[in-house]
């Protein structure tokens, strides 16, 4: 059954978007699901559609945004072993490894950590955003492993959507990098837009895109006659926009060990020790993984934190290098 919400605008919240008002007043409801039903002809403003999620409003604007009834998604369910390290009545925390996406999408309807969510209890996930993503508040990418958080119902997706549109989610990831950063330590500000040469890439824009923020740390630096300059990195992030620690890092001049989208063009490596040329050679994932996050339970209204240690992968290239370097 859908659901109607009506307001009024007074004096004090005019010249406000239309979107931020509407999210000053419906606390529960997140901006971006806002953005999403005004986009999708939900709202009247003054009983006309309006499609403009920035329209700047007036006192005494009469709004009345109408939220559908969720959809019921028709997913097959996919087998497969999820790794949980919580779940309660609210939320499940996965470990996700790499190689398998978050949600079915163009090529790959149905082996996908959703799918898997529907074979595990598919009555049990929230269904207020997309069809295809029941119980998906967030995302990472195919090839990076790591910590994500699934909404079992839908009061506790809007809370933590809201969570992540106010940049409180707690999130850091471990990378290994192709040479040093300059500073070893920073913060990386920038606006993010998909790229103009490749739909499938992002860029660091000048004038368009979205605001985005990670805070990296040099944590080990690796550089001997037999390897090449490797970094181990820290980042941690205040935004969470497509690709963003990927770009970033490219921003700042090099790539992720595995990237294959954002790498850089480097040297053939000379004298190199055999065994790691050929774990560096052989790795079919990027080495990124999100390994700690940390919210505030939508329920139990107390922060919670979950680490994730490196895939076995990762931590053979890591154990080689630090055996090389010593």
């Amino acid at each position: 059954m859908e659901k109607k919400i009506n307001l009024i605008v007074r004096e004090i919240d005019k010249n406000l978007r239309v979107d931020v008002f509407i999210n000053k007043k419906e606390k529960n409801i997140s901006r971006t699901r806002i953005k999403n039903l005004i986009l999708d002809q939900r709202l009247r403003l003054n009983n006309k559609v309006t499609v403009d999620p920035s329209k700047k409003i007036s006192a005494g604007d009469i709004l009345e945004l109408i939220i559908p009834q969720p959809k019921k998604a028709s997913l097959k369910p996919f087998k497969y072993k999820l790794d949980i390290i919580y779940e309660d009545e609210d939320l499940i925390v996965l470990n996700k490894p790499a190689g398998i996406v978050m949600h079915p999408g163009a090529g790959n309807l149905d082996n996908t950590i959703v799918n898997a969510l529907i074979n595990y209890d598919k009555n049990s996930l929230s269904n207020i955003g997309d069809e295809l993503r029941p119980g998906i508040v967030h995302r990472i990418d195919k090839n990076t492993s790591g910590l994500v958080v699934i909404a079992k119902n839908n009061q506790t997706h809007e809370n933590l959507s809201n969570q992540f549109s106010k940049h409180s989610i707690k999130r850091v990831y471990q990378l290994l990098i192709w040479g040093k950063v300059r500073p070893t330590k920073g913060k990386v500000e920038t606006l993010i837009s998909r790229s103009s040469s490749n739909r499938q890439m992002m860029e660091v824009s000048i004038k368009k895109g979205k605001k985005a923020i990670t805070n990296y740390e040099t944590v080990e630096i690796f550089e001997n006659k037999n390897t090449p300059t490797l970094s181990l990195l820290e980042c941690k992030l205040e935004t969470g926009r497509t690709h963003q620690i990927r770009v970033h890092i490219n921003y700042l001049g090099s790539s992720i060990v595995g990237d294959d989208k954002y790498k850089k063009k480097f040297k053939k490596i000379k004298n190199i020790e055999k065994d790691l040329e050929k774990l560096l050679v052989n790795l079919n994932r990027q080495f990124l993984h999100a390994n700690t996050l940390g919210f505030f339970h939508p329920r139990k209204k107390k922060e919670m934190i979950f680490s994730s240690i490196l895939p076995q992968e990762l931590e053979i290239i890591l154990k080689k290098l630090r055996n090389t370097n010593k």
